[in-house]
């Protein structure tokens, strides 16, 4: 009995308020640019890494964290070199701490602009 692979990983869409809005805020944390042909649909285009896109959801609630039932959905896992710096700029750019109080963790999670959590990891 194998392990064949039904699919593979194509794209991760955020829903969110702002396709563009939150797009722009991406491609200033990750590099490359916003790349869309409407107000419902943008892709991060030009950066290294699995591709992301911004898909308009109208009634779009972000997710509660830590979530006091239940879970977040899922958050992203953003590798940086230097947390304070990649704080000090995610900060800038709009995000919002969420757990970033223990200065002694190689990890600290934010939100997004439009409330989805990530973290930022010197792992």
């Amino acid at each position: 009995m194998g392990n064949t692979a039904v699919a593979k990983l194509g794209t991760v869409v955020l829903d969110c308020p702002d396709p563009d809005a939150l797009a722009r805020f991406y491609a200033e944390l990750l590099g490359g640019e916003p790349k869309g042909g409407d107000d419902a649909w943008v892709d991060l285009d030009g950066y290294e890494g699995t591709p992301l896109a911004f898909q308009k959801a109208p009634g779009f609630v972000p997710p509660r964290w830590p979530a006091p039932e239940g879970s977040q959905q899922f958050h992203l896992d953003l590798t940086v070199d230097d947390l304070d710096a990649a704080e000090e700029r995610a900060l800038a750019l709009g995000a919002k701490p969420l757990d970033a109080a223990d200065r002694g963790r190689s990890w600290r999670v934010y939100a997004d602009p439009a409330g989805h959590p990530f973290c930022l990891c010197a792992c």
